[in-house]
């Protein structure tokens, strides 16, 4: 990101985002910068799968306007998730609703299995280049 990619306080991620540096665009489409959270596994931080975890500049606002917003925090959030790999970016609070629904879904139906399915999921589309 530019230094002063939020002089206007924090801003949603998103496609195309002119925040973005040139050496930040390639590890974003590599994937690169995704690899300092398998640190945060490896310490237990994380897990690998789960809900991605949110910007905590925008948790207590969507907490306030989604109802069971914070039911996600009830796991470990995770470097992959249903959401993840179910919904592209989410620059919204109704794209945040949305994401919320597929956190839910892998809540209440984390198993073994569907980590697999999820992984299988994360990893074609890395090979895919889709995000």
């Amino acid at each position: 990101m530019r230094s002063d990619a939020e002089k206007h306080g924090a801003q949603w991620a998103q496609q195309h985002d002119a925040r973005v540096t040139r050496i930040g665009l390639f590890l974003r489409k590599t994937r690169l910068n995704e690899v300092p959270q398998f640190f945060n596994v490896f310490r237990g931080e994380m897990s690998f799968v789960g809900p991605r975890p949110e910007r905590p500049e925008f948790v207590s606002g969507l907490a306030k306007e989604i109802p069971f917003y914070q039911q996600r925090h009830l796991l470990k959030p995770g470097i992959t998730g249903c959401a993840q790999i179910n919904y592209s970016y989410g620059a919204t609070t109704a794209d945040a609703l949305n994401k919320l629904e597929y956190d839910l879904y892998y809540i209440k139906h984390a198993s073994p299995l569907l980590d697999v399915q999820t992984v299988l999921r994360t990893i074609g589309a890395v090979m895919k280049g889709a995000r």
